[in-house]
């Protein structure tokens, strides 16, 4: 059983540029890395969407109103994924939650806040 924890988010000011952290536990490194991540967001009254994932390859892709702004990256020796958001918008505002996939094993992590406002 693999186990996210989220940490990174809080209020930030517009512009601003916080990062994401995903740590993953119950899953030895090296297995770790056969795991696709993603970063997902839910805003209030909306659906769950997909704003960044990474492939165990490495190949990354994110959604178009995150591009150019949002950078995910790995580092499975640390079983830690990350993502760096820059130029923050209010409409950025979500509960950021972590995805790691495998075959027909999903996991997410509780979520963690991030409010943009001034």
């Amino acid at each position: 059983q693999v186990q996210l924890v989220e940490s990174g988010g809080g209020l930030v000011q517009p512009g601003g540029s916080p990062r994401l952290s995903c740590v993953a536990s119950g899953v030895i490194f090296s297995f770790f890395s056969f795991y696709d991540m993603g970063w997902y967001r839910q805003a209030p009254g909306k659906e769950r969407e997909l704003v960044a994932g990474i492939t165990s390859g490495g190949t990354s892709n994110y959604a178009d109103s995150v591009k150019g702004r949002f950078t995910i990256s790995r580092d499975n020796a640390k079983r830690t994924v990350y993502l760096q958001m820059n130029s923050l918008k209010p409409e950025d505002t979500a509960v950021y939650y972590c995805n790691a996939r495998r075959f027909q094993n999903s996991y997410w992590g509780q979520g963690t806040q991030v409010t943009v406002s001034s």
